[in-house]
């Protein structure tokens, strides 16, 4: 027999049955088959022929008791034994004769050859713990305020929301009404002030806490509805307005950016930008995480269209526009955060995942010795590497196609492997692990020894297939993944219970809505450090969320004036009215006659509701002032019961 003939026999040796024939023989058809695939390989320089070393067999005459015992005894699988010496399932055991497993690698010339080095090892082989520097931050971890002093709830969300920042937008939305009002757009406007726009802010976190379908039913007058807060902060038709020219940026410089649309230097995020900046400064400034950080993305669901709205199918919010996010670990505070704007906006040539992180890790600010979590989106040796040298540590799950990570078959996991099987692989400073669970996880660390004796509570089928409650290995690594990573997910936890977020076809509006949480949460977890310092019980989020609603409402009654009309207790009396010290002066609501109208006093009395936009200065009520119903007049001189004002 030719040396051709003899690999084409023993490539269908070591094949399926269904390549013998009935007798056991090879079938003539599949023989010379593999025999014309047997002479291709021969040509290849990178073909490496298993069995070159053996000697030439006998004549057909002779058989070989050898292949006759390959091609009839089938191979034993080997069996599980412990946890810690391992085992290859029976659906990994290679058929035929026995080989070692091997690494794809490139030969000189550019082909694909196989490779024997590099071995996974068990956990009954001891890893050596990375020797971890010192934890210098710049700052001492937590709130960064006078932690023996007392603050209010809206002392806290002030910290976010500066006034610095409230009177932009007061400015830039009484700006951008001017110019809607002027384009011919139907609307009754009377210029916003800032205790105005704290009342606003106030009903958009009280609507977080109280959820009606539309916006009109928390000033529905139906039985089922009939809220009496919302009515006493503004009108229905006043929130609706503020909610439709609400603008955050400088007009005029928006309209030259809009001109450069399709350029460089084109800001697709400037209708945010000043409110945007000055949230994330916040951030930064009155908080400094502790050790343990987490990244990831965060979805913000609208339904605009737009360019850079984005699509997750694994997020619980698939649609929507994405924001990659630093939180702390420990509390969920959200520390550092960039809306992703697409891939144009990060070009530095190591893709997204590699950008995104380093861009939100401010080492700087932050200082060195930090421990960073992520999950396989951003985990890959090169990133770790460059975060190693910047004296960051990083621990993540990792893809088993990303480039860098180990390419050996050697003892690597079965896909049937048991519950708590482990197999790690360290190179220079990168452990590579791989841990069987409810599926088999990969991961990679800078951070952790490969195992340190650590067990978990599982459910396992026993022989009898009952479950049992089994405590198998875990690595140190998934067991501070698990304890770690969560950071942001508490922090979207934190949102999602109270979500101020209402359906807008503006884009910027729906981040404004965003900021506001972002900024309730993180003045909450500010709250919990200073009652955690003092000894004292923190408030619940949602009693929080309370007060700091009742307190953004009193920043209008009481610390500016405001023409609303107030509940007076004595009755005006003509002795009042003719004193030169506070005399009783008509005063319109808005700027002229058609705005800010509310019902007149007397005429509610009346069973009427007619709408006035004038007032009494000093007695702070609707009265009607025109020729044929002079109210006012009526109010002043005759004597009336119990004093009356309106919404």
């Amino acid at each position: 027999m030719s040396s051709r003939q003899k690999r084409a026999t023993r490539k269908l040796c070591f094949g399926k049955k269904s390549d013998l024939g009935e007798s056991g023989q090879v079938k003539d058809n599949e023989f010379y088959s593999s025999s014309d695939e047997a002479d291709n390989n021969e040509d290849d320089p990178d073909f490496e022929d298993f069995d070159s070393s053996e000697e030439e067999s006998e004549p057909e005459s002779e058989p070989n008791p050898q292949k006759q015992r390959l091609t009839s005894t089938p191979r034993t699988p080997r069996t599980p034994t412990s946890f810690t010496s391992g085992f290859l399932s029976p659906c990994s055991t290679p058929r035929g004769r026995s080989r070692s497993p091997r690494v794809r690698k490139r030969s000189a010339s550019g082909k694909s050859v196989e490779s024997d080095t590099g071995t996974w090892n068990d956990i009954s082989v001891e890893d050596e713990a990375p020797v971890l520097p010192n934890f210098l931050p710049k700052r001492n971890p937590g709130a960064q305020l006078v932690m023996d002093r007392i603050y209010s709830p809206l002392e806290l969300f002030q910290l976010f929301f500066p006034t610095s920042v409230v009177d932009t937008i007061v400015k830039n939305t009484n700006s951008y009404a001017k110019m809607r009002s002027e384009a011919g757009k139907k609307f009754t406007w009377v210029p916003l002030k800032a205790q105005e726009l704290h009342s606003y802010i106030a009903l958009v976190i009280y609507m977080g806490l109280l959820s009606a379908k539309n916006i009109v039913d928390y000033w529905s007058g139906k039985d089922i509805y009939r809220l009496p807060f919302p009515k006493s902060v503004m009108s229905r038709s006043r929130f609706q307005a503020i909610s439709w020219n609400l603008h955050l940026c400088d007009l005029k410089e928006d309209q030259a950016n809009a001109l450069k649309k399709g350029a460089r230097d084109y800001d697709r995020l400037f209708k945010i930008k000043p409110l945007y900046t000055d949230i994330v400064a916040a951030c930064k400034t009155y908080f400094h995480p502790n050790r343990q950080l987490a990244v990831d993305e965060r979805m913000v669901a609208t339904r605009a269209r737009i360019s850079f709205k984005q699509y997750m199918k694994d997020k619980p919010t698939k649609w929507g526009y994405k924001l990659f996010v630093l939180a702390d670990s420990a509390y969920g505070y959200t520390w550092n955060f960039f809306v992703y704007e697409g891939k144009s906006s990060l070009n530095s040539g190591k893709g997204l995942s590699y950008d995104s992180v380093i861009r939100l890790l401010d080492l700087p600010l932050l200082g060195k010795g930090y421990q960073v979590y992520m999950d396989n989106f951003y985990t890959s040796p090169g990133l770790l590497l460059d975060l190693l040298d910047k004296k960051t540590f990083a621990c993540g799950t990792i893809r088993s196609n990303t480039q860098g990570f180990p390419r050996t078959m050697s003892n690597d996991l079965s896909l049937r492997a048991q519950k708590g099987t482990v197999r790690w692989l360290r190179e220079g400073k990168l452990l590579f692990l791989r841990w069987m669970d409810t599926k088999a996880v990969s991961m990679c660390s800078t951070i952790h020894k490969a195992y340190d004796g650590a067990t978990i509570s599982r459910r396992i089928k026993n022989s009898k297939n009952e479950w049992d409650i089994c405590h198998i290995p875990i690595p140190a690594a998934a067991k501070d993944y698990n304890k770690y990573m969560g950071g942001v997910d508490l922090s979207d936890a934190l949102i999602g219970y109270y979500n101020v977020l209402h359906k807008t076809t503006k884009w910027y509006k729906t981040f404004f809505f965003h900021f506001v949480d972002i900024a309730v949460v993180n003045s909450f977890i500010l709250h919990q450090q200073l009652s955690r310092s003092q000894n004292k019980s923190a408030l619940t989020q949602k009693d929080f969320r309370e007060t700091l609603v009742s307190e953004l409402v009193k920043i209008t009654t009481l610390s500016s004036p405001s023409p609303a009309p107030k509940p007076s207790t004595s009755e005006p009396s003509t002795s009042e009215v003719g004193s030169k010290e506070e005399p009783c002066w008509p005063e319109y609501f808005g700027t002229d006659a058609s705005s800010g109208r509310r019902v007149c006093v007397l005429c509610k009395v009346s069973g009427l509701k007619v709408k006035t936009p004038v007032y009494c200065t000093k007695c702070s009520v609707a009265l009607c002032f025109v020729p044929s119903r002079n109210c006012f007049k009526k109010w002043h001189t005759e004597k009336h019961g119990e004093e009356q004002t309106v919404d």
